[in-house]
């Protein structure tokens, strides 16, 4: 298997905002349509972490350029986040256990 990139996104949401949802099903669509979208992995409790896996760092920064995602970029800093930190990982090898 060739490598690929994973992107992991860990956050802490503010209380009570609104819109967040729908803005970020939307994001969800949005990257499944960018060209080297492979798919992803979310969970939310106190921290929440979404992990994005692409083929290319090139995929990668073109869905940072993504106009909607630069504007939900935005929002997340003034509305939505007390903080998030984004990693870039170059992912070698993978295995699993069981059926997902």
């Amino acid at each position: 298997m060739p490598s690929y990139y994973a992107v992991i996104f860990t956050s802490v949401k503010k209380e009570n905002i609104s819109e967040y949802d729908s803005m970020a099903r939307l994001m969800e669509k949005l990257a499944q349509q960018q060209s080297g979208y492979k798919h992803h992995e979310s969970a939310r409790e106190q921290i929440g972490i979404t992990v994005s896996y692409w083929d290319s760092l090139e995929a990668i920064d073109q869905w940072k350029q993504q106009v909607d995602h630069q504007m939900a970029q935005r929002l997340g800093k003034s509305d939505w986040y007390k903080w998030y930190h984004v990693r870039i990982c170059k992912v070698e090898r993978e295995y699993s256990f069981g059926q997902e």
